[in-house]
């Protein structure tokens, strides 16, 4: 692991690698003093650690005291096929088991094991999130939904423990109609909240600017 350390900030930023399905991934481990909680990034199909939407986000919630992993799903060779064949974006069993698997390893490292969890999962990532939240119930004690697909995971939404908040544009019309109808089967306290006039991506401005605001409340509030 290589750390960078950023007093500006109080931040240590580490590259990290998960080990996931015999694979190494690449992850960016970010660690403000005193952190309240971590959140762990699960980016939809086609992206990666290095999402600018989910970058973004993180660092926002860096400010607001909370570290952040972002890492990625898939491997380089993984991605070059998804790219080609898009087969893989829909597989989230595959995706929930690597997430599952770098929630085991943040709870090993030393610097992250005493850290409550939390999961940031964006579009299909936001499945993955959900499936690895029933599989990990006592560590993962909240989920944030950006644009996501929680009907993909409406199997294993039984086993969610956390308090889940899906956050969904009002220009995104499919997305919302299936966030509507997951909404009730998600674990008490969680909330659907609509950000108006907002596309699927968020890029209206000030749409991921509020998308962080709120993610970061929920949070804090959970994780705290």
């Amino acid at each position: 692991m290589v750390q960078q350390q950023m007093p500006e900030h109080a931040i240590t930023v580490t590259s990290i690698q998960i080990h996931a399905d015999g694979h190494l991934l690449d992850g960016e481990l970010s660690h403000p003093v005193g952190a309240q909680g971590l959140v762990m990034f699960a980016h939809g199909s086609g992206s990666s650690r290095l999402s600018p939407r989910n970058r973004y986000v993180a660092a926002r919630l860096n400010q607001a005291g909370l570290a952040t992993l972002l890492f990625d799903l898939l491997t380089a060779e993984e991605e070059l096929s998804e790219r080609l064949t898009g087969h893989i974006r829909f597989n989230i069993p595959l995706l929930s088991r690597r997430l599952v698997a770098a929630t085991d390893q943040m709870c090993a490292l030393p610097t992250t094991s005493g850290l409550a969890l939390g999961y940031f999962g964006a579009s299909t990532g936001a499945a993955a999130a959900l499936m690895a939240a029933a599989e990990r119930p006592e560590q993962i004690r909240a989920i944030v939904s950006r644009g996501g697909r929680p009907d993909l995971a409406v199997v294993s939404l039984a086993g969610v423990c956390a308090p889940t908040l899906l956050i969904v544009g009002g220009a995104d019309h499919e997305v919302l109609m299936r966030n509507q109808g997951v909404l009730p089967l998600l674990p008490s306290g969680s909330v659907l909240e609509l950000i108006p006039g907002a596309s699927h991506l968020f890029e209206e401005q000030g749409a991921l600017e509020e998308v962080a605001l709120i993610a970061a409340d929920w949070f804090k509030r959970l994780l705290g």
